[in-house]
């Protein structure tokens, strides 16, 4: 349940404002993410993946199943309704809904949805182990991991930690009366129009849908074999089409759920007790990804894999399901990272220009010459014949480079910044430019990273 499911990639690309509206998907752009996840489908051996785009709210869609731990920011969203409604507070502590846990009066509910609380995850493994091939309850997980004594104290470090998950789902039921399937149900999924949500804790997907596989080691495709009933609940018992995912991922960008100062919560990095950002809010990853602001979660089930990957600022999203789990290394992942740089390489021109420029700058230092004229004085003195020799003699051995993609970008003492990774000759190194408001480069700097 650390990552989710699919048989589908979903790429939404919500419409910018009109001041910022961009031209539909070219076949040139379309083509890149076919061969994208082609490839990654035969670098891993996934059975399957596919894809449908969504402009301007025309989404082309193909029927897929998301399960997992993508659960978790629906949960998290339920507790902050609950708070909106004055139910509850993200400050109470666990004693005050349940109280026999280990130290409840020292979690509060906040703690849980930002896995900091310290609570034993009760399933960290890669598989269906013995017990969950059986039946239980909510209860039943806390009662055997829940009343442990903690890992850590509450706040002081970060931990993925599905029960957490679980004691908040309960916490959800009690402060509604309502089961928290039915709760999403009624303030989520029916006003959003999410009408093929399941509960997959309840029972089984049906044949129609995707079949769920693994792989042992570098043997054929097996059936997975499911949970048993009462594992998923809170931490991962939803399933829906890839479809409604994506129109929860617009819900956030348009924040039409919850309130904004809600979103912002949810969104905020938490802090450890040292002042330290865990980089997750409550049941979101956050983080900066290429100088975007980024939420995402991933998930897993048995047979399983999702991410979803969510870009508020831009008003984008993409969401990736595959039907394999254990057996690849996350293909979705990797497929869902290579249709966001398609998508930005086709929305920032002047990342495509810098991109040109530092590979043709690199290609030049690699045989020791530098077209000067793209340098400023700064960057011109710093690149004396030894520093040039340097590095011709470093990375001309190396070839031409496998891989050339921008990671960062952002703005500092008036110049633009761009990081890139570089992977080339074996070798996995770090470029930084920065480039002053006249276009000049004053800062061409390489490292290894590797």
């Amino acid at each position: 349940m650390r990552r989710t499911i699919g048989f589908v990639v979903c790429v939404w690309l919500i419409a910018a404002p009109a001041a910022r509206a961009q031209a539909p998907l070219s076949s040139a752009q379309k083509a890149k993410i076919d061969a994208a996840v082609a490839a990654v489908l035969a670098a891993t051996g996934a059975p399957s993946a596919s894809i449908a785009v969504v402009w301007d709210g025309a989404p082309v869609y193909e029927r897929a199943y998301s399960i997992g731990s993508v659960s978790k920011q629906f949960t998290a969203a339920a507790i902050l309704l609950l708070a909106e409604d004055g139910r509850l507070s993200l400050d109470d502590t666990v004693s005050r809904w349940l109280p026999d846990l280990t130290r409840a009066t020292d979690v509060s509910v906040r703690q849980l949805l930002s896995m900091t609380a310290g609570y034993q995850d009760y399933w960290p493994q890669d598989f269906v182990f013995e017990a969950m091939q059986s039946p239980t309850t909510a209860q039943g997980i806390l009662d055997r991991w829940a009343r442990k004594p903690l890992d850590f104290d509450p706040g002081t470090k970060w931990q993925y930690s599905n029960t957490n998950y679980v004691i908040a789902g309960l916490i959800a039921e009690k402060a509604s009366g309502m089961r928290l399937f039915e709760f999403l149900q009624t303030r989520i999924f029916a006003p959003l129009g999410m009408t093929s949500v399941k509960d997959i804790d309840a029972g089984p997907l049906g044949d129609e849908d995707a079949v769920r596989y693994m792989r042992n080691a570098l043997g054929p495709f097996r059936v997975a074999p499911k949970e048993g009933k009462g594992w998923l609940f809170a931490a991962g018992q939803l399933a829906m089409t890839a479809h409604d995912l994506a129109v929860w991922d617009l819900s956030m960008i348009r924040q039409t759920v919850l309130r904004p100062a809600s979103y912002h919560v949810m969104q905020t990095d938490a802090r450890l007790t040292s002042g330290v950002a865990a980089r997750y809010g409550l049941g979101l990853n956050v983080a900066m990804s290429g100088g975007r602001r980024q939420l995402s979660h991933g998930g897993a089930v048995s047979g399983f894999l999702t991410t979803n990957l969510i870009f508020p600022d831009d008003r984008a999203a993409v969401v990736v399901f595959c039907n394999i789990y254990p057996g690849a290394a996350d293909p979705q992942a990797e497929i869902a990272s290579r249709i966001t740089k398609v998508l930005f390489e086709s929305v920032d021109a002047e990342a495509v220009k810098a991109l040109a420029v530092a590979t043709r700058v690199f290609a030049g230092l690699q045989k020791g010459v530098l077209d000067r004229a793209l340098f400023s004085s700064n960057a011109n003195a710093y690149f004396t014949a030894e520093v040039l020799a340097d590095f011709a003699a470093s990375l001309g051995p190396l070839g031409t480079p496998a891989e050339f993609v921008q990671t960062d970008t952002n703005l500092r003492g008036g110049m633009t910044f761009r990081g890139y990774r570089i992977k080339c000759g074996g070798r996995v190194l770090a470029l930084t430019v920065r480039i002053l408001a006249d276009g000049r480069i004053e800062q061409y700097l390489v490292e290894r990273a590797d």
